[in-house]
């Protein structure tokens, strides 16, 4: 396998440089503790689409589902779109409760919802379980860098999580927000240049169904069999219908509408983009047929058919996959470190000022722990061994009382805490008997902690004052919210935001453009320079746009306002 060149890592440089410099720019926009774990409630609904989808990819969608769709074809697809149904379910039912629930945290409605015991358990463990999981994907990136370049396993593990925490932790929500949408601009550019090239060395796709007819199967392998896909879609809906992040974006919106509207791009973002991010890895099986390990498909590919100074752009467009997940996570971790731990615990006093300083803190905590625990994956045999052991453990028992707790109203404190201690211990039986396949263990896992939980309320009457305020609660979950509950636009930070939008396309245009140069000749190298001049091209638009715009009118907002609706909000409206 071949590695990176000069310009690679030059490339690669840059495009840290970028992420970083966005992140220390938003941070002068951060005025407290809401601008900085929910944006002031004003992150415009393309932006968290975006968001929301980034925050679900990871190298593990160019490695493990990569391996799959070199293995056996579109059924890696068929596993992906299992993200679509929890985005709908949250535009059927969850988007509005969350928004309409004015929390900070997802910890903070569970106290609301049940307990301040529950609030607590829910949080360390929570947050124990945050730090297993991110050390997993920080781990499976150091393995993505390490075959394609020079890099030690730890140095790659070193440099990325510095990176990551560096522009979290100066621009909170915002950095999170604006990065992944850069990031999916190069992600996309860069995947659009690998697919026309692929089809072209796999003969074409006539040639491609001859050579692998059983690819173009969706339901072909065992991955493919009714029991396993149907756990398995029972799994993600469960897991991310209570992912910190995935509600996280849900309560960011200006109101119920754009939250609606944000679940319903993200729905459709899962369902169109895996085709294009998945499609090099099934023609890698044409192109090489025989790779020993079949989770580097991706990178393999890309090696072989991009020339020096694009490949380095696709590694960096792999980065960008997995920062969008960790930055996310390291950004709604921090704040239940913050809000529902150092606060509710220590300092219930503490003012926005030292409350944002704490959360800044926090996210710094957050990265040293996760970057030096990813050194010790390999420890449990590996990152997906890992994530297989550590999801079967921690997601699906504390996952459900949040989504759960949501929408039914009779379900009791204890039956939270029995959900988490229940679906602990059975997962931690399941795990240890090899003779359960993971398919059977899995659903049994989740029937029991759905069990347990229902079981709450229907076994004890609650109390007289729990049952008012839960009432209370929910009748706030069907009130639709007021004209003054939503934030006011800003337009002195909506045009800095444009310009900031505008800024990132140029360096990546440029990027694109200066990096294909020493391969115009060949047909990336033209891909990769056309990419590159529409990326100036649409900078220009969004710099014009934006400029009269602000010129005619008035300014009656100053700048020390809470951040709102910004870049994208002229296409949400």
């Amino acid at each position: 396998m071949g590695q990176l060149q000069a310009l690679d890592y030059w490339a690669i440089a840059i495009y840290m440089g970028l992420m970083a410099g966005i992140g220390l720019f938003l941070g002068k926009f951060v005025k407290n503790i809401g601008d900085y774990f929910k944006g002031g409630n004003a992150i415009p609904w393309v932006s968290g689409a975006i968001s929301n989808f980034m925050t679900k990819f990871s190298t593990f969608m160019f490695v493990a589902y990569a391996g799959i769709a070199y293995q056996h074809g579109f059924v890696a697809l068929t596993l992906i779109w299992s993200t679509v149904l929890p985005a709908l379910l949250g535009v059927a039912i969850f988007a509005k409760r969350w928004r309409r629930a004015g929390i900070l945290t997802p910890m903070e409605f569970l106290e609301t919802r049940f307990n301040g015991s529950v609030r607590q358990v829910f949080a360390w463990s929570g947050v124990f379980f945050k730090i297993l999981d991110n050390m997993v994907r920080l781990y499976a990136l150091g393995l993505f860098v390490k075959a394609s370049t020079n890099m030690s396993l730890e140095s790659a593990i070193l440099v990325c999580g510095v990176i990551v925490a560096l522009y979290t932790i100066a621009g909170g929500l915002w950095a999170v927000v604006v990065t992944d949408v850069v990031q999916f601009i190069i992600l996309m550019v860069a995947t659009l240049i690998l697919v026309p090239l692929t089809i072209n060395a796999a003969g074409g796709l006539a040639n491609m169904k001859l050579a692998i007819p059983d690819h173009f199967d969706p339901f072909n392998g065992p991955k493919g069999m009714p029991l396993y896909l149907g756990v398995y879609y029972l799994m993600i809906l469960v897991k991310y219908s209570g992912n910190w992040t995935f509600i996280q974006r849900f309560y960011s919106v200006r109101d119920e509408r754009a939250s609606q509207k944000q679940g319903l791009l993200t729905a459709v973002f899962f369902f169109c983009f895996p085709i294009i991010f998945l499609f090099p890895s099934i023609a890698a099986r044409a192109i090489i047929p025989n790779l020993e390990n079949p989770e580097m498909a991706y990178v393999s590919v890309c090696l072989k058919l991009l020339p020096e100074g694009i490949m380095g752009l696709m590694v960096a467009a792999m980065f960008a996959a997995t920062m969008s997940v960790l930055s996310g996570e390291y950004n709604v971790t921090a704040g239940v470190l913050t809000r529902d731990i150092y606060q509710r615990l220590f300092n219930k006093n503490a003012t926005d000022k030292e409350t944002l300083w704490v959360g800044r803190m926090m996210t710094l905590l957050l990265g040293g722990l996760i970057t030096v625990g990813a050194l010790f994956v390999g420890g449990f045999g590996g990152a997906f061994e890992a994530n297989k052991l550590f999801t079967g453990l921690f997601a699906i028992p504390m996952t459900l009382p949040l989504v759960l707790g949501i929408v039914l109203k009779r379900p009791q404190p204890w039956g939270a805490l029995a959900t988490v201690i229940g679906g602990m211990v059975i997962g931690l039986v399941l795990n240890t008997m090899p003779q359960v396949a993971w398919e059977v263990a899995t659903f049994i896992e989740i029937v029991a902690c759905i069990g347990i939980f229902l079981l709450s309320g229907v076994v004890t009457k609650p109390e007289t004052a729990y049952r008012q305020r839960v009432e209370t609660f929910f009748r706030r979950l069907s009130t639709p919210l007021t004209e003054a509950e939503k934030p006011k636009e800003n337009p002195v930070f909506m045009r800095s935001m444009n310009r900031l939008y505008a800024v990132a396309l140029v360096v990546t245009g440029g990027l694109f453009m200066v990096m294909s140069t020493p391969s115009i000749s060949e047909t990336s190298g033209r891909f990769a320079f056309g990419a590159g001049v529409i990326c100036l091209i649409l900078s220009g638009v969004l710099w014009y746009w934006t400029g009269p715009t602000f010129r005619r009118k008035p300014v009656d907002i100053t700048d020390e306002e809470t951040p709102t609706v910004t870049t994208l909000s002229k296409l949400e409206h």
